[in-house]
């Protein structure tokens, strides 16, 4: 059974699930993704990802009429196996199709590129074995991309992202919800004045890239939270 953390962009608040690895994900239609799927070679008992990540799934599985073979969707920072700031970690983003043949993989990013979907679909040149569609939201924080600013107020999976790494640097958020709160600002300006960045409790683009380059594929730690 996994716990399943979802962002409702529509309400802008986080939802909570629990469901078998064979059952649909939230929000996803006629069991077209499972919970398993949606996983993959995650070992976390806690999973997240967004309303609309999910919509996006709904309505390219629909266009392509055929059964979409997942190689890898969510991960968490300190499980690594993707780039430090990955849309993966976020729970939004999807490579597809490793087992398809090329024309049918050719078909499928066609298809999510012209559904308007997905923020995102990588060009064959960089992915030619498989699809990556995501549904990446807010303005990156920094210039070169990546996540978007968050701070006190910020309700999101990119909170649960620097939630995850700060708890499993020692840095005690006061829970893993993807809520912005005042822990969660504390435990910020504490990690900041470690590493020497300026101690204003705004995750921004060096933040960002401290704590990821801090947990992207350590491990879990005895301070990690489930």
């Amino acid at each position: 059974m996994a716990k399943i953390l979802v962002f409702n962009n529509d309400t802008n608040r986080m939802e909570t699930y629990y469901r078998g690895e064979n059952e649909a994900m939230p929000y996803v239609t006629n069991r077209t993704l499972t919970v398993g799927e949606f996983r993959g070679s995650s070992g976390s008992p806690t999973l997240w990802t967004t309303k609309r990540a999910m919509q996006s799934w709904n309505a390219t599985r629909y266009l392509y009429g055929a059964p979409i073979p997942v190689g890898f969707a969510f991960k968490r920072p300190w499980e690594g196996g993707h780039s430090n700031q990955s849309q993966h970690y976020a729970g939004v983003a999807f490579d597809v199709g490793q087992t398809l043949s090329n024309s049918e993989r050719n078909n499928l990013r066609n298809l999510a590129q012209e559904s308007g979907v997905w923020s995102y679909v990588e060009p064959a040149s960089l992915t030619p074995t498989w699809v990556h569609f995501d549904r990446r939201f807010g303005r990156p924080a920094c210039s070169t991309g990546g996540y978007p600013i968050i701070r006190q107020g910020s309700i999101s999976t990119y909170v649960l992202i620097a939630q995850d790494d700060l708890n499993t640097l020692g840095y005690r958020t006061g829970g893993l919800d993807g809520i912005f709160g005042t822990q969660t600002r504390n435990a910020v300006i504490n990690f900041q004045r470690k590493v020497g960045l300026t101690a204003d409790g705004i995750v921004g683009c060096n933040t960002w890239r401290a704590l990821q380059e801090a947990v992207v594929g350590t491990g879990r730690t005895s301070t990690t939270i489930d």
